[in-house]
């Protein structure tokens, strides 16, 4: 049974037991939706203009490194040029999206499909990226595998500019207004996986990449 199933049956289940039908009604859905909209939200911290140049700030404070390009056709030499600085390889798993790309004429050498162990770099791109916390969100689907950016040790975001929005909130909102609902993952991806748990001594990569590289895309 995949996790979808699982989570399904178990909200089921609940509902059973308040005794109401195992899916939401449409006035129920409703109902959440006003509920929503009725209630003011706590309060934001201020953002610049500039929520690109924030974005880029607040990764790199995350620990992550950003690039900018002016086009999406720049994304696989900019990525060939940070994979030779950092003496990576060139070879990498990417999302199904990301075919289109001209990765072979930038001496890469891509295969789409979710990553094995034995995978150094994964490619993605990403639903939106938060000014705020400097934050990659990557919705998980048959070609956007959540895999692709947590197995490799080098994640590689491709990150279109006019999907950079300013707070959590506006994440949110731009999920329920394109999709309607969350997938089965959703990820939100601040930085290299880290963990302080032994000695209190900061470990990168403990959970998952040691390298997060944001390409910024201002033409996209």
């Amino acid at each position: 049974m995949d996790t979808s199933a699982a989570r399904n049956n178990i909200l089921a289940r609940i509902r059973a037991a308040q005794g109401r039908g195992p899916e939401p009604t449409a006035g129920e859905r409703d109902a959440a939706q006003s509920y929503m909209e009725s209630h003011p939200r706590g309060p934001r911290p201020p953002l610049p203009d500039d929520l690109v140049g924030h974005f880029a700030e607040r990764a790199i404070q995350m620990a992550s490194t950003v690039d900018t390009v002016d086009a999406l056709t720049d994304v696989p030499a900019a990525a060939r040029r940070y994979l030779s600085e950092k003496a990576l390889p060139v070879q990498a798993i990417a999302w199904q999206t990301l075919q289109g790309f001209a990765w072979a004429d930038a001496g890469l050498s891509v295969e789409f499909r979710k990553p094995h162990d034995t995978d150094k770099v994964g490619f993605t791109g990403c639903f939106c990226a938060i000014a705020e916390s400097g934050t990659l969100v990557l919705l998980s689907g048959p070609e956007t595998y959540a895999s692709a950016a947590l197995l490799p040790e080098t994640h590689i975001a491709i990150v279109p500019a006019s999907r950079i929005v300013g707070c959590h909130e506006d994440a949110f909102d731009l999920i329920r207004s394109e999709r309607g609902e969350l997938p089965r993952a959703s990820n939100f991806v601040s930085g290299p996986s880290r963990t302080a748990d032994i000695e209190q001594s900061l470990v990168l990569g403990a959970h998952g990449p040691y390298r997060v590289h944001a390409i910024i895309v201002r033409g996209a």
